[in-house]
């Protein structure tokens, strides 16, 4: 008997299994829907009942240059179901940041109709669940959450999402989203919100300048939690002195919380400390070694004072006390570490003898809470199946981002500024965190006083702090003073505290 032959064919993906299937196969040629979800529902915000509807979906979007791929992007949608005249209803796109992170944060922390309850003393006990959120704004705005490519469910389907991974594509494909979703829901005639926060308020400045510009939609305001616009502002290099003076009053306020300094009355510390910063020690930074050694460790016993730092491990560090150092160093003694996006947390490493901290405690108190109870209510009330992983922080695509290469510091603060100047109309909320070691409130404040805008369109920018960290909202009073704050803010201009 003659021998069976047999074959193995290696194919790359579904296009190619198509091709080989054979151009008469109509479900090979067919591509499969994307998966996509509707449910009602209905919440409690303020007292009153509100009715919506939730979709999830993905949309198709692409870069300015039509020769680079498609890829689609997942969001959630809530829209409040009882308004007649849906062209007079706020419209509001939600995004996170990273870069590499999806929009979890603010869906299941601040704006949505579900929230997970989590605070530096209630870390819930595993699995974490979610609620209804009684501070949520879809009374007053629809809301739409969006996952850049690479986060969520936006699966890359092209080299890995490479040509979306940067400052410009990541902007041109959320921009896209914006523009499709408006049409694909007759809402050119809503008033348009976009609300980042961290990297997201990058992607949020950016992407009003280029709405405008590429697409003709104008937006009526920018939501901007914990501000990334100025990086040089952020971050600790060599050569760079800017984030010492700015992080310290940061400093000053996590050691006056973990009762390393006495301070009687907080606000008045913070101002105290700031001006300090400035006019003090900015310019003794910007001496360099030309400050006599005198001044030097004076400067030292002062910021010593104010950090609750050793006067001589502030000497020993050229008065230039980096972050992970401070986050290492506070609590020493007590072998603790503190939080980079909210220092009211503590953690603990392998020793108490080194230089700055191997993972984020405030990170790893959320991360587990936000998991369970955000892919619990995806699958179970709003419907949508799902079986592959939902990256709620993609490292892999934080690691690969394409940061500018015009200059060594990314700035967007001319983009917000063009947007402003072209845009009469568009107002700005930016909200901070008093113990947020990764977007200090100072920071931000030296960010948005050298916009060089005019006073009018510098009266059109409400900066509030809250005290609570990076995620403000995760602290039930700040939680209460932010919606407040939003309320006036789409209810029209409003002034800083």
């Amino acid at each position: 008997m003659a021998e069976e032959q047999q074959s193995v064919v290696v194919v790359s993906g579904p296009k190619e299994l198509k091709n080989l299937l054979g151009g008469n196969n109509q479900v090979a040629e067919e591509e499969a829907p994307p998966r996509s979800s509707v449910t009602e529902h209905e919440t409690t915000i303020a007292g009153q009942r509100v009715p919506y509807q939730a979709t999830c979906g993905s949309l198709e979007v692409g870069l300015d240059d039509p020769d680079k791929p498609t890829e689609r992007l997942f969001y959630t949608a809530y829209i409040r179901s009882d308004i007649d005249q849906r062209d007079q209803r706020p419209l509001t796109f939600c995004f996170n940041g990273g870069p590499g992170s999806s929009s979890v944060w603010l869906h299941m922390g601040c704006f949505g109709p579900r929230r997970v309850r989590v605070d530096v003393d209630a870390v819930p006990v595993p699995p974490a669940r979610a609620e209804d959120n009684p501070h949520s704004l879809l009374d007053v705005t629809d809301l739409v959450f969006v996952d850049p490519v690479g986060t969520g469910f936006s699966r890359p389907q092209n080299d890995q999402g490479a040509d979306y991974h940067g400052v410009s594509g990541d902007v041109q494909s959320v921009a896209e989203f914006v523009r499709r979703f408006v049409t694909k829901h007759a809402r050119w005639e809503s008033p348009k919100y976009i609300a980042g926060e961290s990297y997201g308020t990058t992607r949020a400045a950016a992407l009003a300048a280029h709405l405008q510009e590429r697409h003709g939609l104008h937006l009526n305001g920018l939501v901007l939690l914990s501000v990334a616009l100025q990086f040089q502002t952020l971050i600790f290099h060599e050569g760079n002195d800017l984030p010492h003076a700015l992080y310290l009053p940061g400093y000053a306020l996590t050691a006056a919380y973990h009762g390393r300094v006495d301070v009687p009355d907080l606000q008045a510390f913070a101002r105290e400390v700031q001006s300090f910063a400035m006019d003090r020690y900015m310019p003794a930074l910007m001496r360099g070694t030309d400050l006599p050694e005198a001044e030097g460790r004076a400067l030292a016993s002062q910021i010593a004072s104010f950090t609750g730092l050793d006067a001589d491990f502030v000497w020993r560090c050229n008065n230039r006390v980096d972050l992970m150092r401070f986050c290492r160093e506070l609590l020493r003694s007590e072998r603790r570490t503190v939080g980079r996006l909210d220092s009211r947390f503590t953690g603990a490493e392998r020793d108490a003898a080194g230089e700055g901290i191997s993972k984020d405690p405030s990170m790893s108190a959320l991360m587990g809470s936000y998991a369970s109870a955000f892919l619990h209510d995806l699958r179970v009330r709003l419907k949508y199946e799902d079986d592959d992983v939902y990256e709620l922080l993609n490292i892999k695509v934080n690691q690969s981002w394409k940061w500018s290469s015009d200059n060594r510091y990314l700035d967007v603060t001319d983009r917000l500024r063009t947007a402003m100047i072209d845009n009469p109309h568009l107002r700005v909320f930016v909200a901070s965190g008093l113990y947020d070691l990764a977007t200090p409130r100072f920071a931000t404040n030296y960010t948005l006083a050298h916009l060089q805008l005019e006073p009018e369109a510098r009266s059109r920018i409400t900066h509030h702090a809250y005290e609570a960290g990076h995620m403000m909202y995760i602290h039930e009073p700040c939680m209460v003073a932010l919606r407040s704050h939003l309320l006036s803010f789409y209810d029209g201009p409003s002034q800083p505290d």
